[in-house]
C-alpha cells in the first residue's frame, strides 16, 4: 500500500470532517502487478473466512469493479476456483440488453461475496444490498475489504460492526489500522520509515479519540 501510494501519512481531512494522520486511497492502484498482488490478498482473505461454495463476486461501481475482477483472476489462476463475477452500472443502460448489472446474471439462491475497498460510513453498502436483492434472491455470504480503519461510524460502533448488526453480514478486512501501525512502526520501506515514534503517537491518539475496540 505504501509503495503504491495508496497509504500515505501526514495531515488530512477525511470526508467525515475528522482530521486524520493517515489516508487510504485505493484509486492509486494503477499497474497490472499491483492488481495481481492485491487480487491475491483478497482471494486469500476470502478463502480463509468464506471457504465454502461461492457463486459470484460482486464489485460495487466504481472501485469495487477492478477489485472483484482481480480477485476472480487470482482465485482461478492461483487456487483453482473459477468463480463468476459481476458489477453494477451507476446509471441504467436503456439500450442493448439494458439494466444496471454487468457480467454474471445472478440467480435465486446464489451465494455472493461483495468485494469492496473500504467501508467508512457504510453508505455504499446500504446502496449495494438493495441492488443485489433486486437482481435475485441471493445470499450475501460476506464482504471483503482492504482496510478496516477501526473507527466509529454513525454511532458508537464502527461501520463494520454496524453492518454486522444491521444486516447480519460479516465483513472481513485484509488488514486493520492497528495492524498497519504494528507492521510499519520503525520499519524501513525502500529506505524510509513512514511510521516513526511521532507518527505512531499521532495515529494512536487518533484511534483513541475515534476508534472502537476490535
Amino acid at each position: 500500500m505504501v509503495r503504491s501510494g495508496v497509504l500515505t501519512f501526514g495531515d488530512f481531512t477525511a470526508k467525515s470532517g475528522r482530521k486524520t494522520p493517515y489516508f487510504i486511497n485505493t484509486g492509486n492502484y494503477k499497474t497490472g502487478a499491483q492488481a495481481a498482488r492485491l487480487g491475491e490478498f483478497y482471494a486469500k482473505c476470502l478463502l480463509e473466512h468464506i471457504p465454502g461454495q461461492v457463486d459470484a463476486l460482486f464489485g460495487p461501481a466504481y472501485k469495487g469493479i477492478p477489485l472483484a475482477v482481480a480477485t476472480a483472476v487470482a482465485l482461478a489462476d492461483r487456487h483453482g476456483r473459477d468463480v463468476n463475477y459481476c458489477f453494477n452500472r451507476k446509471e441504467a443502460k436503456d439500450h442493448g440488453e439494458g439494466g444496471t448489472m454487468v457480467g454474471y446474471k445472478l440467480k435465486d439462491g446464489d451465494k455472493v461475496v461483495i468485494i469492496e475497498d473500504v467501508i467508512t460510513a457504510g453508505t455504499a453498502m446500504r446502496e449495494t444490498l438493495p441492488l443485489l436483492k433486486a437482481a435475485a434472491n441471493v445470499e450475501v455470504a460476506g464482504v471483503i475489504i482492504s482496510v478496516d480503519r477501526t473507527e466509529r461510524g454513525q454511532g458508537d460502533k464502527s461501520a463494520i460492526q454496524e453492518m454486522r448488526e444491521e444486516f447480519g453480514i460479516p465483513v472481513y478486512p485484509i488488514v486493520t489500522a492497528r495492524e498497519i501501525i504494528n507492521g510499519l512502526h520503525n520499519v524501513e520501506v525502500d529506505g524510509k520509515v513512514y511510521i516513526d515514534d511521532r507518527m505512531k503517537a499521532k495515529m494512536e491518539a487518533y484511534l483513541e479519540q475515534y476508534g472502537v475496540k476490535e
